[in-house]
């Protein structure tokens, strides 16, 4: 599993009708890989419920999205898992198939809220329009992959 996570003052995604957004806390993008289990569901969730990057009253980054009761918004992303070595066109054979990747982002929906940590999604198989207000700017990449 793949995050890119972004500390945000505020974000919102809209796919055609339909939006969602959320204020102070984590944008989430989120790809599930063809090997991926559940244990790198629960391991993505609580990293990114824990993730201590938001500052305190010293200005360092010490606290956690749950610590400072803000919000997620988790957006599935198969694009993560593009490679890019050979040629001009991505190959996303990495990404998991559609089935998966859609019951895999819902549970690690699941588990944020299980870390009670408020979460909005995006739209899985959508076009969507993502703006969000960077803080920081602060992005971080969890791979699942490179804990094992």
């Amino acid at each position: 599993m793949r995050l890119v996570l972004q500390r945000v003052s505020s974000a919102k995604v809209q796919s055609d009708n339909s939006i969602s957004k959320i204020g102070k806390g984590l944008v989430a993008l989120v790809a599930v890989s063809g090997n991926d289990n559940e244990k790198d569901i629960e391991f993505a969730a609580k990293k990114t419920a824990s993730l201590r990057i938001f500052s305190n009253n010293e200005g360092k980054m010490d606290l956690s999205v749950y610590d400072i009761k803000g919000e997620v918004l988790s957006i599935p992303q198969f694009t993560l898992y593009g490679d890019c070595r050979k040629g001009r066109r991505p190959d996303f054979t990495e990404s998991a198939g559609k089935k998966k990747a859609r019951d895999y982002f819902e549970l690690y929906t699941d588990k944020i809220k299980q870390e009670k940590v408020k979460v909005k999604t995006g739209f899985f198989g959508a076009s969507m329009k993502l703006k969000l207000v960077n803080d920081g700017p602060v992005t971080i990449i969890v791979d699942t992959n490179k804990r094992k």
